[in-house]
Parts: structure tokens; sequence; C-alpha cells
């Protein structure tokens, strides 16, 4: 009924001036999508905090470096904007039902109709709520493996990525020598730099930020296992039912068992 439409997800915080930033790209007739990115707000509690961080410190800041490669592939359910007449174009929405990244695929259609995908420079925030290790261990697992249904080799060499245990490890080769120690040590500090700036572009305080410093650590080797733990299956759980990701990343019901 209306020409511009906005979907988002229903745990996210946005500003008061939320809408008309997020259309304003819009009104250029070659922007065919406009999404926004975002950073974890923990809802309380240790493995919430640990999500957060996920989010805010790893995700977001690997979708930032694309960015500056030129990628515009990234497309997030917390914020999508289009004009009507493209939605009309891409046959409605019911072409991405089923699919595991249904953001990432109405971007590739939107990038098929030669119009361009806009990032926003407005940062939302997704309420992170993670009461249990399983909890957390669920959620992230189901990220992991949308990152690598879409994008296997990528995903395959993202170890790259998990800077202070690779450090860790390299010094360790090293028998910890002076200069295995050195680069360790420049690398933890480039960690909690990082941290410090996913929060102030999440506006939180910086005091909030230093709190957070001793769950780097674990969040640190947290990663790493998970991102290992994914390969085993082709399987996500969501919204307590479990599906099996097909090799055209759609999502196919698993049975429940008694």
């Amino acid at each position: 009924r209306h020409p511009l439409l906005v979907l988002a997800d229903s745990d996210i915080v946005v500003p008061r001036d939320y809408l008309t930033r997020v259309l304003a790209p819009l009104i250029e007739p070659q922007v065919g999508l406009v999404t926004c990115p975002y950073v974890g707000r923990p809802r309380g509690g240790l493995w919430s905090a640990l999500g957060a961080l996920f989010i805010s410190d790893w995700f977001m800041a690997n979708v930032r470096l694309t960015q500056l490669f030129g990628a515009q592939s990234f497309v997030s359910g917390a914020t999508i904007a289009l004009r009507r007449d493209v939605l009309d174009r891409l046959g409605h929405l019911s072409t991405v039902a089923n699919e595991l990244a249904d953001d990432f695929r109405l971007g590739e259609q939107v990038r098929r109709l030669g119009l361009r995908i806009v990032l926003s420079d407005l940062y939302v925030e997704t309420l992170v709520d993670e009461p249990t290790p399983s909890a957390f261990a669920r959620h992230t697992l189901r990220w992991l493996r949308t990152i690598q249904s879409l994008q296997p080799w990528g995903y395959a060499f993202c170890f790259v990525t998990f800077s202070v245990p690779l450090a860790l490890v390299g010094a360790a080769l090293a028998h910890f020598n002076h200069d295995s120690v050195l680069l360790l040590e420049i690398t933890v500090a480039a960690r909690v730099m990082l941290h410090c700036f996913g929060a102030r572009i999440g506006r939180a305080p910086l005091r909030s930020a230093l709190r957070q410093l001793p769950l780097l650590p674990l969040h640190d080797l947290l990663l790493p296992a998970l991102w290992c733990w994914s390969f085993s299956r082709r399987a996500v759980s969501w919204r307590q039912q479990q599906f099996e990701i097909g090799r055209d990343g759609a999502l196919y019901r698993l049975p429940e068992i008694e």
C-alpha cells in the first residue's frame, strides 16, 4: 500500500531519526536497497555478553573490512529499506521464503537488477539474550553456518581473523622468544583497540567497554572452537526447530526426535 518499505528484525533498537536516515538514499533511482550495520547490546548475563561480542567485535568488523575493498554483498535483516517498485520487480518476498540467508538473497536479486545496495552510516542495536551456554552455541553456530553456506571458501580461510589465538600459537611454536612475544603483545593491543572502537560506534560508554575486557580471552577462544564445530554438519537450530541446510542454501525441516 506504500511506495517505501522497511523490513526490520523485531529485536533491534533504533534512534528517533531512523526512518529519515535509512530512506534518504532511496531518492536516487540507481539505489535499490538500503541496509544498516548493527552492534550487539546484551540483555544481561555472561553468555549474552559473549554473543554481543561476536556481533560487534568479529562479525561486523569483518563486514566493514570487506566494504573497504568495495564489496556490496552485505545485507542485514536488522534493516532492509527499498521502494515498492523494486520489490514488485523482484517478485515479492516469496522468492526468499525458505532461504537461510534470506536477507543476503534479497540483496543478490537487487544487484541482478543493476541497482546499488547502500550500507547506511547508521548503526542500529540488536538485543542479545543468550540465557545458557547451549543457547549461545546454537545461535553462534547458526550465524557461522549461514556465512559458510554463502561463501564456503572464504569461510574456510576466515581463521586468519582469529588474531590473538593465532599469535599465541605462533609465539608458542617460537618458544616465546623476544620477537614472537612482541608480535603477540602488538596483536593483543590491536584486539583491545578493536573492541573499544566497536563500543564507540555502538554509542556504549568507554567504561562499559573496559569492563568487558576480561571477557575477550574467553570469547576469542570460544570463537575458533565453534568455527571448527561448524564443519561437523549442515544444520541449524531456529526457534526450537531443527533445519538442514541444502546445497542451494535453502532450509529443510528435520523431523523431531521423540
